[in-house]
């Protein structure tokens, strides 16, 4: 039975350095729980479905929030609020992308409370899994929302391997995108990984939706000017405008030079456990023109392959007219 709204016992502990974090991390990192924002930790905390022995509550680490240039590129801290990234005028300027994708993300309330490392790094959001059912994800030997009688509309149409939960972040699309890298530390250092690596699959591990390792805190994510001024599409189609998480989202950056697409990063979320950078779909629109025909191309090849469960299909049309509408601009549709 599960008591909701009652925590189970733990130590808490508040650092004030990324240092003083990472050696909390590697004292207690067999039974430790690190709290960002806290609007993910909190669900499972209160439904005691996770009870670890030892929280690390990063909300004291200045060092971890902020926005700041790095050379030409912008770096982000992970305790960096949704409202922050919202607010800052060199997001807005050079990143819009970035700002469209964090503003979609939930309310304003918990954008106000939410962090941009919270957001990259939170758990899957199948409500089987989070429920404490023990499925694949949770340690178990089934997927709950793969069965004739499962409730899966808003699972994944892609790339299922026993799991078919979806990422749920809002920035994720966004910042692969943007050719953005995590910044990851550890007592053992710093190491970089691209934003496009950061996200797992069940493939690789089904107890993880990321590839931070065990003992290692996110710190911070770094935008390079690659893309900076490009022409951004960001669309997210939820079933509440406000709350809810995509049922499907997809972002994409491009440059152009007389009409024509000179290169292109387009990805998509909410149809597969990471979100998918559909490079396919890049190769075959890059020297193309940018208009309807192109577009319809696009949104075609990015649904091949695709394979929906009982309740999921309309995943299908709703993916491809995303990605056609983010090759074409919907201001240039008739």
């Amino acid at each position: 039975m599960i008591i909701r709204d009652v925590m189970p016992a733990f130590d808490l502990l508040q650092p004030t350095t990324v240092a003083d974090a990472v050696a909390m991390l590697d004292r207690h990192g067999d039974d430790v729980w690190v709290l960002a924002g806290g609007l993910d930790s909190f669900d499972w905390l209160k439904d005691r479905i996770k009870r670890p022995r030892h929280v690390v509550d990063l909300s004291g680490v200045s060092e971890l929030k902020g926005i700041r240039a790095n050379g030409d590129a912008l770096e982000i801290g992970a305790m960096t609020t949704l409202t922050r990234v919202v607010t800052d005028p060199a997001v807005r300027e050079r990143y819009s992308i970035l700002l469209e994708a964090a503003e979609s993300a939930a309310s304003p309330q918990i954008r106000n409370q939410g962090t941009i490392g919270g957001n990259v790094t939170q758990d899957a959001r199948c409500w089987y899994y989070r429920a404490g059912w023990p499925c694949y994800r949770a340690g178990g030997n089934i997927c709950y929302a793969d069965t004739p009688e499962s409730i899966n509309r808003e699972h994944a149409i892609f790339d299922a391997d026993r799991c078919v939960a979806v990422n749920p972040s809002d920035t994720a699309p966004a910042l692969i995108a943007l050719d953005a890298q995590m910044v990851v530390r550890s007592v053992d250092g710093e190491r970089v990984i691209a934003a496009e690596d950061y996200f797992v699959g069940p493939a690789f591990d089904i107890t993880r939706m990321t590839a931070l390792r065990r003992r290692e805190l996110l710190t911070a994510i770094r935008i390079p000017a690659t893309w900076a001024g490009a022409q951004f599409y960001f669309e997210k189609v939820r079933d509440r405008n406000v709350w809810d998480f995509a049922l499907v989202s997809v972002a994409s950056a491009m440059v152009t030079n007389g009409g024509m697409i000179e290169r292109v990063r387009l990805v998509a979320n909410g149809v597969a456990a990471t979100p998918t950078r559909l490079a396919h779909v890049e190769a075959s629109v890059e020297g193309q023109p940018r208009n309807r025909n192109t577009g319809e191309m696009a949104g075609a090849l990015a649904i091949e392959g695709a394979q929906p469960l009982a309740h999921n299909a309309y995943k299908i049309p709703l993916l491809r007219n995303l990605v056609r509408r983010a090759i074409v601009g919907v201001s240039t549709e008739s």
